[in-house]
């Protein structure tokens, strides 16, 4: 290896955020890799990943602390790592991957180090929000990332209701366990035409993008043991489009139709699925 990439410079005194691969390891800036070599505390939500990645860069420790730092130790290690920073020490923050702050950890140690006057800094690099943007081909001039949808059912509905009429791009995280769920209630709030995209393993091996419209990316995970990290992308609103409002379209066709016709005018008019319009329309209190 070049003695420059042994040697670099010491950074000033300060709190270093430092992006970290997605997953190629050679996705790793210069200058990241100068401030983890030169750092005098380095700190990271999993110190197995942080080492690991020296390893590979061939950037050494020689007896630095590695502190872990996630939300449940917080409130012990934050203090350490402002005293260190109040020492005129160079402290290092490595994000698990990707971006620090970005569903991470981070953002409390930030906004301690920022509290107290102490100097704050950022090495970019990898970001699996941008990365996913990139590849998705949908509007990239405004976007919004929403972090991970919540996990209860009626929380989820009400984030999917909110998060459907902003005229934006719209980015999340998921687990692979929920991503079939999550596209079917998609499905279920928006109609099946919304364009989707969602992002499996950016930047490793098995690499996936699927685009489509949701009804159609729904059925294509349908069957499937997803595995791996997932970024979902939502086409934003446009200015006159309007979210599907079932209940209202069943109110105004059941004035005049039977439960059958009304059930088949809806469901061509939502492009939802049939069962769901009849179950809804069950639950109104009507039969054949």
């Amino acid at each position: 290896m070049d003695e420059t990439k042994l040697n670099p410079q010491r950074p000033p005194p300060g709190l270093y955020f430092v992006a970290t691969p997605i997953g190629a390891a050679r996705d790793i800036t210069l200058r990241a890799l100068d401030i983890l070599a030169t750092a005098d505390v380095l700190a990271a939500e999993d110190t197995r990943t942080l080492r690991h990645l020296m390893e590979i860069h061939g950037v050494p420790l020689n007896g630095r602390p590695v502190l872990a730092y996630h939300d449940h130790n917080a409130p012990q290690i934050v203090p350490r790592l402002i005293g260190d920073l109040k020492a005129g020490k160079v402290v290092a923050y490595a994000s698990d991957a990707g971006t620090p702050l970005v569903s991470d950890p981070g953002f409390q140690l930030g906004r301690a180090a920022i509290a107290e006057g102490l100097p704050v800094h950022t090495a970019p690099g990898p970001s699996a929000v941008l990365a996913a943007l990139t590849l998705s081909g949908l509007p990239s001039d405004r976007f919004l990332f929403a972090g991970f949808p919540p996990d209860k059912q009626g929380a989820r509905r009400s984030f999917l209701q909110e998060m459907g009429k902003i005229p934006a791009t719209l980015i999340l995280f998921e687990s692979p366990k929920r991503i079939h769920r999550l596209l079917t209630e998609m499905c279920e709030e928006w109609g099946q035409n919304r364009n989707v995209v969602v992002c499996r393993e950016l930047t490793k091996r098995f690499e996936e993008v699927t685009r489509g419209p949701v009804g159609q990316v729904t059925a294509a995970f349908a069957d499937r043991d997803v595995k791996g990290e997932i970024v979902v992308l939502v086409d934003r609103m446009e200015p006159g489009d309007t979210l599907v409002d079932l209940d209202g379209a069943l109110d105004r066709a059941l004035v005049s139709l039977s439960v059958k016709d009304a059930v088949a005018q809806v469901t061509a008019e939502t492009g939802l699925p049939r069962g769901q319009v009849y179950k809804a329309a069950l639950a109104k209190g009507r039969s054949e």
